[in-house]
């Protein structure tokens, strides 16, 4: 049945209205609305502090470097008390292992009520063999097992309320203090565990260094991560904002840190001080004249933990978790959870 000409006319009139209706604008709200009075919304800091001070927090430090180059001494004068592998297992004698091994020790430290459990990992035999090719690996399946356990965690039906966080969040690698360029080995290591980790390098023992010599060296070190496109940590292509911006241009300005550790104080004019004391004097180890441990402390603890923390979730352990989670697609894998056995975990860059 053909449509009449009064039916036609009916359509044309309401195609019309719909092509000159006006769509319907939301005006967006205004923003830095002012506030009739006090809101309270400002106290959400109070009970975020409150919270963290009750549950805590963990923060996992991983040190890598040959042997004799202070490391374990340097973890304890970063948080002032006996934390390191070495310091825990006094009397102890030390022999250097045939292959790379990961040792982990945690402790729980409080400072004003603020509770953290704070993992330190050693890696003693690494850079201490005649052929130390493939060294890096154990410490890149470490990592990656790390990031395996919590993923494994996460993508449980049922989740604990807060999962155990074992990730490594930073890692401080130790330069040797020759005086000349950065080794192979030290290039190898940053340029492959740059890409999963917070990698901050240290000029070890640097109080073996004149000032001109260190900042020679500080310079050739900088000139070769540049050269190698090594990204380090504070990364530029994480900065957030200009300020953030601005201020880890200058800790980049000092990397790599030029540190001396100590774990004994000395009386000097007056004060006790943690330093190293030698035939000519004692070196201070917080004296910024001295040398730069008062930076490295302050990027791992005092300005950059948190930082150092969200970069791990959110850049490094996402990527891990994105290419896991891309594997999971292929067939013949494990109908639990869709993802391989934790020993088929790939440890591959």
């Amino acid at each position: 049945m053909e449509p009449t000409a009064v039916q036609e006319e009916e359509e044309e009139e309401e195609e019309e209205e719909e092509e000159g209706a006006v769509p319907l604008s939301v005006e967006p709200s205004p923003v830095g609305c002012q506030l009739f009075g006090y809101v309270g919304i400002e106290a959400v800091l109070d009970q975020m502090k409150i919270k963290t001070m009750k549950t805590g927090f963990e923060f996992n430090i991983m040190v890598v470097g040959q042997s004799g180059l202070g490391k374990s001494t340097m973890v304890n004068t970063l948080f002032k008390s006996k934390v390191s592998r070495k310091s825990c297992q006094p009397g102890q004698e030390e022999r250097i292992p045939k292959t790379v091994q990961l040792q982990s020790i945690t402790h729980v430290i409080e400072e004003k009520g603020v509770k953290m459990k704070l993992t330190v990992t050693d890696t003693p035999g690494f850079g201490d063999q005649i052929n130390n090719e493939n060294c890096w690996e154990p410490i890149i399946k470490y990592i990656n097992e790390q990031y395996e356990r919590y993923l494994r965690e996460e993508i449980l039906i049922t989740r604990k309320r807060k999962i155990p966080d074992t990730r490594v969040h930073g890692c401080v690698y130790f330069v040797p203090p020759t005086g000349h360029w950065l080794r192979p080995l030290d290039l190898e290591f940053m340029r492959r565990l740059s890409k999963i980790v917070n990698v901050v390098p240290v000029i070890a023992k640097a109080d073996t260094l004149t000032l001109e010599e260190r900042a020679e060296f500080k310079q050739r070190i900088q000139e070769d991560l540049k050269t190698h496109a090594i990204s380090v940590y504070p990364q530029e292509d994480f900065d957030q904002d200009p300020e953030d911006r601005a201020l880890n241009d200058r800790i980049r300005e000092k990397i790599p840190f030029a540190v001396v550790g100590a774990d004994q104080e000395h009386q000097v004019n007056g004060k006790r001080v943690l330093g190293r004391k030698t035939k000519w004097g004692i070196i201070e180890v917080e004296n910024p004249a001295h040398c730069e441990f008062p930076l490295l402390r302050d990027l791992l603890i005092r300005s950059h933990l948190q930082d150092l923390k969200d970069i791990t979730h959110n850049v490094h352990y996402e990527s891990y978790r994105v290419r896991r989670l891309n594997e999971s697609n292929r067939p013949g894998l494990s109908p639990l959870n869709g993802l391989p056995g934790k020993g088929e975990a790939s440890s591959h860059l």
